[in-house]
This record gives C-alpha cells, structure tokens and sequence, in this order.
C-alpha cells in the first residue's frame, strides 16, 4: 500500500483477476472502466456453502453453549474437515447437536476425543472462561484448536495458552466471525490490500447488539463467565483494527464500560468504547446491547476504513430503510462513491485453516495477531474507567 495510487488503480484488475480471491471489478480501479454503472454485483468463483471433494482432515466439537459453534462448523466442513464427534456436558445440548449433525459420533466424554489420534482439530464455543483452559488441554493432547470469541478472558489465561503454544506448536485460532463470517469484510480487505482507498490511517467499529434477556442462559450476565462486554463482543474489533490498519503493536489509550440500563443483572455490562494508537493507524470502538426490537436484525453491525486516498464503510447485517439483508460495502474514493453487494463473496477463512493444520503454516491468521488481538482488548476490559449515567 506504500506504492503510488496510479500504479495501484492501474495493476488492480490484473492483480485481482490473477488470484481467486479477487471477484470484483471496481470502476475507479480501470482506465476502461470509469463509465461503468456505480452497483457492481460480486460473483463466486465456486460455492462455499457446502464440502467439495474428499474430506482433508477430521475434527471434533467440544462444548457448544453459543450458537457460533454451528458457523465454526460450516466454515471448517466447507473447508474440507470431516466432522467425526462431540461432547458437552448439558445433556440438551448434545440432543440439538445429534438432530443438527447426524453424521457425527456423540462422545461420551472430553476425553474420548482427546485421546483420538486420527482427530487433529478441536472447535468449541463453550462457556467463555472455560474455552482457555480446554485449548490447553486440547493443545497438550497433540491437536489444532479454534474457539469463537471471546478465546481467552483473562491476561492470566493468556500468559498460559502463550506459554504452552509455543511448546506445542499446535494453532490456537479464535474465529472472529465479523471479520472471517461476514462477506463484506473479506471484500473490503481485498479492496484494502489492493491499494483502492490509499494507506489505511484509522478504523472506526460499532458493534451493537440485541439483548433480549429471556432468551439468555445464566452465565450470560456474569462478567467472571464471559470476560466484559469489551473482552467479548469487543473482541471483534481489536482484530479488525489490527487487521486493516496492518498494526504488529498497539496500545489502549482510554477504555470505558458501564451497566447503565439493566440493575437487575449487576455483573452485566452493557456499553463499552476504546481508543488505540497501533504503529499502523488509530482506532476507535464501541459496543452495546441496545439494539431495539424493531430492527429487522440483532445489530447494525458497521465498521468504517479511513485511508489517505478514500474510505470504505461495511453495514455488515443491515442497512436500515436501505438495501435489503447484510453484507454492504460502500466504497468512497477520489472519483465517486459506489455500492458492492457482497452476497456472493467467498469466505476462506475455514479452507485457509484447514491448510494451516496440514501444512503448519498460518495463512488463516497469524498466531501473534490471534493473541495481540486478545491482548488488547483484556487490557481494555480490565483497564476501562467505569460509567455512571445519572438519569
């Protein structure tokens, strides 16, 4: 991105054109394209919804009290993964999973699929606090591990997973589903890389989320189970920031939570914002839990990139009174603004990790970023001033 901006618009089409992850045909990128219309559809190079070809490897599910577990699944499946047993302890969860996955073996314990040698990847979406101390275990038994967010909720749990990672070698990937689930995203990354909005100079990342409290299990408003609102749904966007701006090192210049709506759950928090400085760019966040029912969504989720010649903004699940269903990607440059349907973008996160357990390498994400990403935003859980609304 340090390369002139002519030179970029002028090589992107073949750039894009020369790699499969390069589907879009962007009009200000193209001397024979300035004409062109402003809606520019993205197209799939080959479906990603389902396997293709022979399963690569064999993976296994231990714990699944988020929802997000079935989105792991998918992902790693789509990307060659067979998907052989699971466990978790809440007998319930086990029926869902035998309707949801028939194909898969019920495990009568964690450790039948521990000690499975032919099994080399572990996925959970347990409870928070405990998906470190199973990525321990799971790392120590000699297999790959993918946990949704939040990974890790501590810095203590972190100190340890570090610290028996490098012993392993094995991968510990936490999947950021705003970034690698949601099509937009990937989109605007390729945009990025490609030099189309100049060098990335700040992020700005909303994460708003619906609460409705009945349908919430216990654990749910414990901050010791989940971590804080900014260790957990904040988490996403301490790795979109570190991934866009091209960050190595950051820190938190101020951080604040608060519960300012709900005193009947008095270890819940329900807003929290940030401020970075990374050696690549700034960043601001803000998380919530106000989305109102009348949104046809669980969040406007959106992220905005600013860069020195343009920026992009994501509405990642919705566009209020505007296009239908999610995955909208707006992009300003010097020229014109246009919208990009991202519908039909692939995700290769899970193919991209399905590599990484074969090969050892880390195409899917960088273990230093995976940790630098939680680092950051348990420092800015624990470090945060504490708001009190008076109204």
């Amino acid at each position: 991105m340090n390369s002139p901006q002519s030179a970029n618009r002028r090589n992107f089409i073949k750039e894009t054109i020369s790699t499969a992850a390069g589907l879009v045909v962007l009009p200000s990128l193209s001397n024979e394209l300035i004409g062109a219309p402003a809606l520019v559809r993205a197209e799939s190079l080959g479906s990603d919804s389902v396997q293709t070809g022979a399963s690569r490897i064999r993976f296994a599910v231990i714990g699944m009290n988020h929802g997000h577990i079935n989105s792991q699944v998918g992902a790693v499946t789509r990307g060659g993964g067979e998907f052989v047993s699971y466990y978790a302890k809440e007998p319930e969860l086990m029926a869902d999973f035998a309707k949801r996955y028939p194909q898969a073996k019920q495990a009568k314990s964690e450790a039948e699929i521990l000690e499975d040698k032919t099994i080399q990847l572990v996925l959970s979406a347990g409870i928070p606090v405990d998906r470190a101390p199973l990525g321990i275990r799971v790392m120590k038994a000699g297999k790959d591990y993918m946990s949704d967010k939040p990974g890790i909720t501590t810095l203590e749990q972190l100190a340890e997973v570090r610290k028996v990672q490098k012993e392993t070698k094995r991968i510990y990937s936490i999947m950021y589903s705003e970034r690698f689930e949601n099509r937009a995203t990937v989109k605007a990354g390729e945009l990025v890389q490609a030099g189309a909005i100049g060098n990335v100079i700040q992020t700005i990342g909303l994460g708003p989320h619906r609460m409705t409290p009945a349908s919430r299990p216990p654990w749910f408003f414990e901050k010791k189970s989940f971590g804080g609102i900014i260790c957990d749904i904040g988490s996403h966007q301490f790795d979109q920031f570190l991934f866009f701006t091209g960050s190595k090192k950051a820190d938190v210049v101020a951080s604040q939570i608060g519960n300012v709506h709900f005193p009947q759950y008095p270890n819940f928090e329900d807003f929290g914002d940030v401020m970075l400085r990374g050696d690549g760019g700034m960043g601001y966040i803000r998380v919530d839990w106000f989305t109102p029912d009348g949104l046809k969504s669980w969040g406007d989720g959106r992220l905005t990139i600013l860069g020195t010649e343009g920026f992009i903004e994501l509405r990642k699940n919705i566009d209020p009174a505007g296009h239908e269903g999610g995955n909208h990607l707006f992009i300003t440059d010097k020229k014109e603004t246009r919208y990009i349907d991202c519908n039909k973008e692939p995700l290769p996160y899970g193919e991209q990790l399905v590599n990484d357990v074969l090969n050892r390498t880390e195409t899917a994400m960088t273990q230093e970023h995976c940790f630098l990403a939680t680092e950051l935003a348990l420092k800015a859980q624990k470090q945060a001033q504490i708001v009190h609304l008076k109204k």
